[in-house]
């Protein structure tokens, strides 16, 4: 293994998360909530297997976000040839970011009620 070319792999993937943390608020807004419900998790005790759940969730988001701005940069670039196409593919990017928002929130909401329930009452 190289120790110097995995030094630098990680150095480049800091350098892209951290674009996207500068110049997309969505993903900001997304790591506020994403935040919010890992410290939520360990105050309420959810249980492990909901943990994960949750986990994977924030992750599946996240990782869309990053997908959505690698292809509108890219779209971005060749916006003169696909003049037409390139709103529609940014549209339905953003919609699977969206429907991936939309469906851990009601799975999130699945998870973290009846623990809210048990607190309040």
């Amino acid at each position: 293994m190289n120790v110097k070319r995995l030094i630098q792999s990680f150095k480049d993937a800091g350098r892209g998360v951290s674009f996207v943390y500068k110049n997309e608020q969505n993903f900001r807004i997304q790591l506020f909530f994403a935040l919010v419900v890992i410290v939520s998790m360990f105050a309420l005790g959810v249980r492990t297997s909901e943990r994960i759940v949750i986990l994977l969730l924030i992750i599946l988001v996240v990782v869309l976000e990053f997908i959505n701005t690698i292809i509108e940069k890219f779209l971005d670039l060749l916006k003169p040839r696909l003049h037409g196409h390139v709103e529609v593919i940014k549209d339905v990017m953003a919609a699977a970011v969206l429907i991936s928002s939309i469906g851990s929130l009601v799975i999130g909401y699945i998870i973290f009620m009846p623990y809210i329930v048990e607190l309040v009452f």
